[in-house]
């Protein structure tokens, strides 16, 4: 009983212990070269694939930063360019008022000065026409006054002048 009693049930006998330990290391050389080398390749893999996405993230933050700084600067360039057609279109126009204004002025300067001209010409076509109308009347009247006939165109021509001129000379005193 005394060699029960010195056996430990925790310990296991040597020869177990041998063939566990062998058992161990077959299994731990087996997975060393087996599996940790995969291992280690994926993890690097997995590294090296973090490490170039957040290089390709900073070139791709650095190259969409640039972009943005072009793209105010072309914003920037675009709005002092209409500013500039804006101001160019204003002065354009009010010179083009000014011009038409002016066309304008002068159109109605020339219809006046037409319109004055044909007055002035109607004017003295009734003058004429009334100045003959009222030698013709005048010379029948003295006709009829004197008892003949005034049929001398050249005699009623200068009757007639005579006539009107001393009409005129009156209506300009009267003035």
């Amino acid at each position: 009983m005394a060699a029960e009693e010195a056996e430990n049930p925790l310990i296991p006998p040597i020869p177990e212990l041998v063939i566990g330990l062998i058992a161990f290391v077959i299994v731990f050389g087996f997975l060393a070269k087996k599996l940790l080398p995969n291992i280690n390749k994926v993890l690097e893999e997995r590294r090296e694939a973090i490490e170039g996405g957040i290089e390709k993230a900073e070139a791709v933050q650095a190259e969409a930063e640039r972009t943005l700084a072009e793209y105010k600067e072309q914003l920037s360039q675009a709005r002092h360019e209409a500013n500039r057609l804006r101001q160019e279109a204003q002065e354009q126009g009010a010179a083009l008022i000014a011009e038409m204004r002016a066309e304008g002025q002068r159109q109605r300067e020339d219809i006046v000065a037409a319109g004055h001209a044909q007055i002035e010409a109607d004017r003295k076509a009734a003058a004429q026409s009334l100045r003959q109308d009222v030698g013709q009347l005048a010379t029948d009247l003295a006709g009829k006054l004197v008892g003949e006939s005034l049929d001398d165109v050249a005699r009623q021509s200068r009757v007639i002048d005579r006539f009107l001129d001393e009409l005129e000379e009156k209506a300009e005193a009267a003035r």
